[in-house]
């Protein structure tokens, strides 16, 4: 299943107004040093500090809608589920209380007391489970068959990806001549979200992906320790992405400081 820059279009309408439009500004100084014209998109800006709210908004949105039009066959939700110790469960936690649906969060045994404190505080049941992400998902399909809950993907979801795409279209409303964009690469739905919408607003527009060199569970770039994109966004990648770019531990270091010294 494939999305079109209409759907992502129509995504952007539906969270309207419960997503932030994030400001989308010129650096001089890190232009300087990059040698070329530098545009931020500050999705930090989001209540989740990550551009997760806007697929997961669209997906609960679409649930919702999805039972108000009778579609479910179960005749209502009996609450969404996911795996992820980041911003995705803060984003469908705090999303799927506003919409009065009930959430619960798997998240690996050793995550930070701090994140599933917080997620607790935006509403969702927490559950933990296992070592490692993989393990906590696992756990999630299993209570999607034991107790009749949707479980809503971190990435691997057209509709997912769909929201994530409507940071492109802002970006291009914006600085229409934007001539590429550099995107991080985790499980992918953040990129083939804005790759597909990019290159049907503007075709010859250049996309490169960036992953870490050596995935690896300490990484600095947590938000992106993903073993693989998923199955629908890489299908997206490899048709539309120009290059990706793998960069090292200490290159990553360097970024962050840059972007705290630079950009507070």
């Amino acid at each position: 299943m494939s999305i079109s820059l209409k759907d992502i279009q129509t995504a952007a309408e539906r969270i309207a107004g419960a997503t932030v439009h994030t400001r989308f500004e010129h650096s001089v100084t890190l232009s300087g040093i990059a040698g070329c014209q530098v545009y931020n998109k500050f999705e930090n800006l989001q209540f989740t500090a990550s551009f997760k709210d806007r697929g997961a908004l669209n997906k609960l949105l679409l649930l919702q809608q999805g039972l108000q039009e009778g579609q479910q066959q179960s005749g209502s939700i009996g609450g969404v589920v996911t795996a992820s110790a980041g911003n995705h469960a803060k984003a469908v936690a705090y999303h799927a209380r506003r919409l009065g649906i009930p959430a619960t969060i798997v998240m690996p045994a050793n995550t930070p007391n701090v994140k599933v404190q917080d997620t607790k505080d935006l509403g969702a049941q927490v559950a933990l489970h296992g070592v490692f992400l993989e393990d906590a998902a696992q756990q999630a399909q299993q209570l999607v068959e034991q107790e009749g809950l949707v479980y809503v993907h971190p990435y691997d979801d057209p509709e997912i990806m769909a929201g994530q795409g409507t940071v492109v279209i802002e970006m291009l409303q914006q600085e229409p001549d934007l001539d590429a964009i550099v995107v991080p690469i985790g499980g992918g739905g953040l990129i083939a979200g804005m790759a597909t919408a990019a290159r049907a607003i503007k075709p010859d527009i250049k996309i490169y992906g960036v992953e870490v060199e050596s995935y690896g569970r300490t990484t600095i770039a947590e938000g992106i320790a993903v073993k693989k994109p998923g199955k629908h966004p890489m299908q997206v990648i490899k048709r539309l992405v120009d290059d990706t770019l793998s960069v090292n531990e200490e290159a990553i270091e360097d970024a962050i400081n840059l972007y705290l010294v630079i950009e507070k």
